[in-house]
């Protein structure tokens, strides 16, 4: 196994920024998914951080983001920054997700306004 969740997406989906590391290992999608799936919050961003720096670059699959932002939010319901930078990724990548964008930046300004 990787030792990071993001050494296991630059090995599964490669690196925009930099080259994919040689890994003997077999790679199978699913894999990734389950670790993604009981990963923290700050492992997430890490991930997201390092492969997507500007959120729409990257290699990472949309649905990968898509649920990487989701599995964020749901450990952190209460950031309004973390819910316009979700709401930003889905509005780059719709308009599949137009509405649920919109809908995160009302709860984004509902919870700064208090």
């Amino acid at each position: 196994m990787h030792s990071t969740l993001t050494e296991h997406a630059r090995c599964l989906y490669g690196d925009e920024y930099r080259p994919t590391p040689e890994c003997s290992r077999e790679h199978r999608e699913h894999y990734f998914v389950e670790q993604l799936t009981f990963a923290g919050a700050d492992a997430i961003l890490a991930m997201l951080r390092e492969l997507c720096p500007q959120c729409t670059d990257g290699n990472l699959p949309v649905w990968i983001r898509n649920l990487s932002y989701r599995l964020v939010l749901l450990q952190r319901p209460d950031e309004p920054e973390l819910m316009r930078e979700a709401a930003m990724v889905l509005q780059v990548f719709g308009p599949d997700w137009d509405d649920v964008a919109a809908d995160l930046v009302e709860q984004a300004d509902a919870l700064e306004a208090g």
